[in-house]
Parts: structure tokens; sequence; C-alpha cells
């Protein structure tokens, strides 16, 4: 299955390894190969994960990658991740806009 991210996803990503890399390049290279493995994983398994405990009326599960949480749902055959938090931080409630209802959207 076809794993992608959306917009706010990609920019937290980033966001997230452009601080550690700022801290502790080698703790910033550790957590893309896991996000690496997460991806992998999703593209295998897309409802890999558990529902958000914040939020669980949501179709959004998640799947750690420490100190990191990768949130995620599927729509139409392509796995979003929507959004990346610290395992520290509250997280916002994900939100359905942001990711396409169809391919190509």
């Amino acid at each position: 299955m076809r794993v992608r991210f959306t917009p706010q996803g990609e920019r937290q990503y980033l966001d997230a390894l452009r601080f550690l890399r700022s801290k502790n390049p080698a703790g910033a290279v550790t957590v893309m190969r896991r996000a690496e493995a997460v991806i992998a994983q999703l593209r295998d398994q897309p409802l890999s994960g558990h529902s958000i405990p914040e939020y669980p009326d949501l179709p959004h599960r998640e799947l750690p990658v420490p100190p990191y949480r990768f949130f995620h749902r599927v729509v139409e055959g392509t796995v979003w991740i929507t959004a990346v938090w610290h395992a520290r931080q509250v997280p916002q409630e994900p939100s359905t806009k942001r990711v396409p209802t169809r391919i190509g959207a």
C-alpha cells in the first residue's frame, strides 16, 4: 500500500528531525531509521497500531517512533501520516480535512 505524509504531518516530522539534529545528530538518524521501519510496516500492514487514546472515536491510528507518535489513517488505498507528536506532548485532534478524500485530490 502507498504511504504518504499530509503537509502537516510532513512538516511536523521534518521539524522534529531538524530539532533532533541540532541537539543530537545520532539521535536524529535513529529516529529517521525508526520512521523508515514504521513506513515499511504501514505499506504491508496499513491498519497497524492502535486508536489514539486521546481521540478514540476518530478513524486515525498511531504507531510509536520513539520519542514520537505517528498518527495515520487509510483513505482509498493510501496510508496518510497526518501528524507527528512528541510522546510527552498532548496532541491536538488530527484533522480529517487535510487528508484527501480521493487519490489525486
